[in-house]
């Protein structure tokens, strides 16, 4: 930035030593339209930059801290992924950007002028206004402090007094500051003027006047430095060149020396012109060259040794003589078109002239520097710790978001893994189980079929052990054929039971305990306790395949014959000659029965007697016999014939036998038959009865019964199928939950997935624009606050 000030200093053409030893100017004094035009240059453009700059840096960042701010809050905080420490640190920041922000909006560059009494404070002010504002004249004139600053261009000039707020008329700051007037303020009182800023150049780049009081009129110098003078940028030293440096003004700078490191202190010897006037009435001749020396002297002195703030280099740069009265009066000759040299009140107008201007940029170029450095620099510096706090606040959100991100991932792949791999498993099971509960259901159905089949040639055992006591009578004997139907269906069931149940049971529960270890596998171990005891709770009572017989409906058509019947007689013979033609020629294994069944009545059956009718093993050989249904219709013709005849048949055949083989014969074998259908006849009591009665029960039931083996076996088989269909269908519930929860699980974490990618990447823009804001705050540094000299 030095660099850039001094480049200001060259555009005049000379130092401020080659001024002050020049002649007149002929191009300074010439008359201008206008005091200063909106294309001059002036290093005071070096705050106003600096000020739009680093307002426009403190306004993206005051935009990046909120952004980020609301990014914390909305999203990060959700996920914790920083501290609470971090995300309230996050909110203090953007407090302390509002509050910089204020702060900056009100900075200007501040002078505040001091000296003793009628030293010309408020003359000089008014010069460099171009104005008489602020004021003056012989003797105590300003009673308070003056603070002249830049208004609006489109309003009038006002002034508010300390402890109000109404906008008074610029007038009458006479009143409220002049020291003669009755109506005034206390020393330490402030009336702030607020002079339209087109109409001076250093008020329209936020330069700030502070006028003074006397230092030597009021003992509260401490009180004036606390209150003014601690965020000053330049000081000025109105002293009167008349006289010298006194001790009242030395020591108010040592007061202020020892609060303000270094402050930038202008020591303005006013009224040199007087100084050059009086040369010409004194009887010794003076060189002006040698008090000039004299006051550089003590003033250097002042500065260089005595406070300590400038070099013996820069002293001159610090230094002036000026005739502020002069100046004033020069530059409102020229506001009114008049030429500047008609405001001269002595000889070396022009040379005081050029020595106020080079105050006027000295001043300039050292309140910019200085401003620039002392209101700045601290925010600056400020904005780049808290920039870079909060950058590291986002770096520590980008990496725990990346780094919880990428365990998100790995959790994912393995829950993924482990999803598939149980989905696979359970159609793989899905088929074993299938294949394993078809076999067990052919096995139980076969297994069924064949003990149903040997209980039902076992029944003529269990209808002889019915202990219900026969009787003949049609009503007692149906309360008897139902009590039957349920006994032998009870006995049917039970046998059965007895004989199958055990295994079954034992099977099933063997298959179902395969099935619930091989699908228990596949449930995380945490919960296959808790589904076991699931699947334990919703079991039904102990399997038990029940046989449904039904033997009630089944042998509901019975009709029983208890009727007695002769097994010699002539009906009796040709149904023996019947069944015997129909079965004796067509199969070995069914004579025995039929012998048996057309035996004499009244005989208990064998026990090893099969009731099993047989089927042919010869039908597809060549027939050699007549077809059994031939036969019976020519029985039943012959039966007819003979029975149709009555006692004239029984006549001839009677003739016909005596002719034939004699009466002795005749009346043996009639004997004979006779003693039979008597021994018969008598022995046909109600056991008699109740053993023709289950006889013909077991035939009828055996028949009935084999009807439904396939049935009851399929029926047996079938509740086989669906206990087991049951419990895998359990189980799979229990998988099918734990893959809808791993589903689940999935969605949640590719939502968490996506919304880290979004944290992460909105975490790394705002790392970036962090870093694009740290250089463009290094950049300002660079360019402002420098010291390149």
């Amino acid at each position: 930035m030095s660099a850039y000030i001094r480049s200001f200093s060259m555009m005049d053409g000379q130092s401020s030593n080659q001024r002050r030893g020049a002649g007149d100017a002929p191009s300074l004094l010439a008359p201008k339209s206008s005091a200063f035009t909106d294309s001059d240059v002036s290093p005071l453009q070096i705050f106003v930059q600096a000020k739009k700059r680093i307002n426009d840096i403190f306004q993206q960042i005051e935009g990046y801290i909120k952004e980020t701010s609301d990014f914390v809050q909305d999203k990060v905080s959700e996920q914790n992924l920083i501290s609470k420490e971090e995300n309230v640190t996050v909110m203090e920041y953007l407090k302390k950007i509002y509050g910089i922000r204020e702060v900056l909006k009100r900075d200007h560059m501040k002078v505040v002028f001091f000296g003793r009494t009628s030293n010309g404070k408020s003359t000089v002010i008014n010069a460099m206004l171009r104005e008489k504002i602020l004021p003056s004249g012989i003797g105590h004139t300003t009673s308070c402090f003056l603070q002249v600053e830049g208004g609006e261009p489109a309003e009038e000039a006002y002034l508010i007094a300390e402890g109000s707020s109404e906008r008074q008329n610029v007038q009458s700051v006479a009143q409220l500051a002049h020291a003669l007037c009755k109506t005034k303020l206390t020393e330490s009182s402030l009336v702030k003027i607020y002079w339209p800023k087109d109409k001076c150049p250093l008020l329209r780049d936020d330069v700030v006047f502070v006028d003074s009081p006397g230092i030597d009129v009021s003992p509260n110098l401490d009180e004036w430095i606390d209150k003014y003078c601690l965020d000053a940028d330049v000081f000025v030293l109105v002293s009167n060149a008349e006289s010298t440096l006194m001790l009242t003004e030395k020591n108010f700078f040592h007061k202020v020396s020892n609060q303000i490191s270094k402050p930038n202190i202008f020591i303005l010897n006013n009224r040199w012109d007087a100084a050059a006037s009086e040369m010409d009435f004194m009887n010794e001749p003076i060189d002006a060259s040698e008090v000039r020396a004299q006051h550089m002297e003590r003033a250097s002195d002042f500065l260089v040794n005595e406070l300590k703030v400038v070099t013996p280099n820069q002293v001159s740069e610090r230094i002036f003589f000026i005739s502020a009265k002069e100046v004033l009066q020069a530059r409102q000759q020229e506001l009114k078109g008049f030429a500047l040299q008609s405001g001269a009140i002595a000889e070396g107008f022009s040379i005081r002239y050029m020595e106020f201007q080079d105050f006027e940029r000295k001043f300039e170029e050292i309140i910019s520097k200085s401003a620039v450095q002392t209101k700045f620099e601290q925010h600056s510096h400020r904005g780049q710790h808290i920039v870079s706090d909060t950058k590291d606040v986002m770096s520590h959100v980008l990496n725990a978001s990346q780094t919880r991100r990428s365990e998100r991932m790995t959790m994912r792949k393995e829950l993924w893994d482990k999803l598939d791999f149980t989905d696979k498993q359970l159609q793989l099971l899905t088929h074993e189980m299938k294949d394993k509960i078809r076999q067990m259901v052919e096995d139980v159905e076969c297994k069924v079929s064949k003990a149903l089949s040997e209980e039902i040639r076992r029944i003529g055992v269990l209808v002889d052990e019915f202990p219900n006591q026969f009787h003949g009578d049609p009503m007692v004997l149906n309360v008897y054929k139902k009590e039957l139907h349920s006994y032998c269906e009870k006995g049917l069931g039970q046998n059965l039971t007895a004989r199958l149940n055990s295994a079954l049971v034992m099977n099933m529960e063997n298959s179902q305990k395969e099935m619930t270890e091989r699908m228990s596998a596949l449930i995380p171990g945490e919960k296959q306790a808790l589904s076991l005891a699931f699947l334990q709770s919703n079991k039904r009572e102990p399997f038990e395949v029940r046989y449904r017989l039904n033997c009630d409906n089944l042998c509901g058509d019975f009709r029983e014959d208890i009727s007695f019947k002769f097994s010699f007689g002539i009906k009796a013979i040709l149904k023996r000659v019947m069944n015997r033609n129909q079965y004796g020629f067509l199969g070995g294994s069914g004579s025995c029965s039929n012998a048996v069944q057309g035996g004499p009545r009244g005989l208990p059956p064998l026990p090893n007697q099969s009731i099993t009718p047989m089927t042919p093993t010869n039908g597809d050989g060549p027939n050699f016999f007549a077809n059994p249904d031939d036969w019976a219709v020519a029985s039943r013709f012959a039966l007819a014939a003979v029975t149709s005849q009555g006692t004239m048949g029984g006549l001839l055949v009677a003739g016909f036998l005596l002719k034939t083989v004699g009466w002795r014969v005749i009346v043996v074998t009639g004997v004979v038959y006779g003693g039979l259908y008597m021994y018969e006849r008598l022995t046909w009591t109600n056991k008699a009865k109740e053993r023709e009665f289950k006889r013909q029960y077991v035939e009828h039931a055996t028949q009935k019964l084999r009807l439904i083996v396939d049935l009851t076996s399929a029926n047996c088989s079938h509740q086989v199928q669906q206990e087991l269909s049951q419990t895998f269908a359990r189980l799979c519930h229990l998988v099918d939950a734990t893959t809808s929860e791993m589903e689940q699980e999935m969605k949640q974490l590719d939502q968490e997935i996506s919304t880290l990618e979004e944290l992460s990447g909105a975490s790394k823009v705002l790392k970036n624009k962090a870093n694009y804001l740290i250089s463009q705050l290094n950049l300002f540094d660079k360019d402002y606050l420098a010291d390149t000299s």
